[in-house]
C-alpha cells in the first residue's frame, strides 16, 4: 500500500512538473469523452422526442385512413378542371369493423368536411372533422379551455365546435374564443372548447398524421353529416377539386398492446376484402412504428459508440506518443532509479500511474464538459431564432432536445481510463526494459 501511494505521489509530481504538456496530452481524452456524452445525449434526446410523438398517437391504437387511389392522383395532375372522386372508408366499413372487433375499447370515426374556415377577413383551408366525444381519450387530446364534444351535442346535431391551439391563436389572437362564432364554408359554429397544444406539429408525429393537429376543428359527427354531406369541394385558381368520402379516418383502440399487431393484421384482411389491394385506404399502427423507432435508436447508439471509440482511440494514441517522448527524455532518470534499487516492476508502475492519472483526470473533465454542452444545446438552440445576425437563418421552431444518460457517462469514463492504461503499457515496458548502465550514460 505504501509503495502504491508513493508511486502515485511520484507520478503526480512528474505531471505537475510538465503541466502544459500534461494538459495538452489530456485534451484528446477530454474532447473524446465530451464528444461521446454529447453525441449520445443528442441522439437519445431526438429519439425520445420521436418516440414520444409516436406514442402520443396511442400505442394501443390502429388508425384506418381514406386516401385517394393512384388513378385519382393522376387525374389531379391532368388537364381536367373539375371532378368529384369517390373513394375511402364508408359507413358500411365502419359497421363491419364494429362487428369484427366487439372487444375494442373504442372505435371512433372522423369525417372531414368543409373547404374553408372563415372569420371576418381571415380564411384558411379547412381541417374540420366531424367526430364523437370518445376521440378525446383515444387520440390523447386535452382540453385547455371550455369543454369537448358531448353525447348531447351528437343527439341534437349541435352547431358547436372545439378548436385546436393554433386555430385559437390565428383567429382569436386578442380575445377569448369561447362563445365566439367561427364559420366553416357557409355554416356558423359556436366555439365551446380549445384544445391544449399537441406536440405533433413537426417531426415524426406530423409525418404519421399527415397534418398539424393544432389546426384541427372538431364538430359533432351528426352535424357534419347533416350540414355538409359527403362531398368536399376545394377551389383554387378558377378550378375546383371535389372528393366524396364518407369517413376520413377510424381509430380502433385495442384492449392491450399485445393485441395490437394481431388485430392490425386481422383488420387489414377484413379491409382488403372490401377494398381490394387497399388502394384507397391506408393503415397506421403506432405500436409497430414505436418498436421500429426503438430498434433504430439502438442502432444509432451503436453507431455513436463506434464514433466515440474512434475519438478515444485518437486520445489514447496522443497519450502513448507523449509517454514515449517522456521515456526518451527521462532515460537518465530511469537509469538512476534502477541503480538505486528500483525494479522493472517499479518503473512500469510509475509510468502506468502517470498515464492512468492523466486519462482519469481527462475523463472527469470530459464528463463535465459533455454534460455542460448537452444542457447548453438543449437550452440555447431554441433561443437562436431571436439572436441578432444569425437569427434570420434559423427556423423559428428550432430545437435540439438532449438527454444525458447515466450509461454514457459511465462507459465514456471507464473507456477513457482503460485507454490511458492500455496505451501506457508499451511506453512503460520500453522504459523498464532499458539497460541501467546504458541509461546512466544517456545525456
Amino acid at each position: 500500500m505504501t509503495f502504491l501511494l508513493e508511486t502515485i505521489k511520484l507520478g503526480l509530481a512528474n505531471l505537475r512538473l510538465q503541466m502544459l504538456r500534461s494538459i495538452l496530452t489530456a485534451l484528446g481524452i477530454i474532447f473524446g469523452v465530451a464528444a461521446v456524452i454529447t453525441m449520445v445525449a443528442i441522439g437519445e434526446g431526438s429519439t425520445q422526442e420521436a418516440l414520444r410523438q409516436i406514442e402520443a398517437l396511442g400505442a394501443r391504437n390502429i388508425i384506418v385512413r381514406s386516401q385517394p387511389p393512384p388513378e385519382s392522383q393522376n387525374q389531379q395532375g391532368g388537364t381536367q378542371r373539375s371532378f368529384v372522386n369517390t373513394y375511402g372508408i364508408t359507413f358500411a366499413d365502419y359497421d363491419v369493423i364494429k362487428a369484427n372487433f366487439p372487444d375494442a375499447d373504442h372505435i371512433v370515426p372522423l369525417k372531414e368536411v368543409g373547404g374553408e374556415v372563415l372569420r371576418e377577413s381571415m380564411r384558411k383551408t379547412s381541417q374540420t372533422f366531424g367526430t364523437t366525444p370518445d376521440l378525446l381519450e383515444v387520440a390523447r387530446l386535452r382540453v385547455a379551455r371550455g369543454r369537448y364534444l358531448t353525447a348531447g351535442d351528437l343527439e341534437q346535431s349541435a352547431v358547436v365546435c372545439v378548436i385546436g391551439h393554433e386555430v385559437a391563436k390565428e383567429f382569436f389572437p386578442l380575445e377569448d374564443p369561447l362563445g365566439k362564432t367561427l364559420r366553416v364554408d357557409e355554416s356558423a359554429f359556436t366555439v365551446v372548447g380549445v384544445l391544449a397544444p399537441v406536440g405533433l406539429s413537426g417531426g415524426a408525429g406530423a409525418a404519421l398524421v399527415g397534418r398539424d393537429l393544432n389546426l384541427d376543428i372538431h364538430i359533432p359527427l351528426t352535424t357534419a353529416g347533416s350540414i355538409f354531406g359527403d362531398v368536399i369541394i376545394r377551389r383554387s385558381s378558377g378550378s375546383f377539386q371535389g372528393s366524396e368520402v364518407q369517413l376520413s379516418e377510424i381509430y380502433i383502440e385495442c384492449p392491450d398492446r399485445e393485441r395490437v399487431v394481431t388485430d392490425a393484421e386481422r383488420l387489414e384482411r377484413v379491409m382488403d376484402i372490401r377494398h381490394p389491394g387497399l388502394a384507397d385506404i391506408g393503415m397506421i399502427v403506432p405500436y409497430e412504428l414505436l418498436e421500429s423507432a426503438r430498434r433504430r435508436a439502438m442502432m444509432g447508439q451503436i453507431v455513436s459508440g463506434a464514433v466515440a471509440a474512434i475519438a478515444l482511440l485518437v486520445g489514447g494514441i496522443g497519450i502513448m506518443n507523449i509517454m514515449l517522448a517522456n521515456v526518451t527524455e527521462r532515460t537518465r532518470e530511469i537509469g538512476i532509479r534502477r541503480a538505486l534499487g528500483a525494479t522493472r516492476r517499479h518503473i512500469i508502475a510509475q509510468f502506468l500511474v502517470e498515464t492512468s492519472v492523466l486519462s482519469c483526470i481527462g475523463g472527469l473533465l470530459g464528463v463535465a464538459l459533455g454534460i455542460g454542452l448537452s444542457l447548453a444545446l438543449d437550452s440555447l438552440v431554441p433561443l437562436l431564432p431571436a439572436a441578432p445576425l444569425i437569427g434570420k437563418f434559423i427556423p423559428p421552431d428550432a430545437a435540439l432536445p438532449t438527454l444525458v444518460t447515466g450509461w454514457s457517462i459511465i462507459v465514456a469514463f471507464v473507456v477513457a481510463a482503460l485507454t490511458g492504461l492500455i496505451f501506457g503499457i508499451y511506453p512503460a515496458r520500453k522504459a523498464a526494459l532499458q539497460d541501467p548502465i546504458v541509461a546512466l550514460r544517456h545525456d
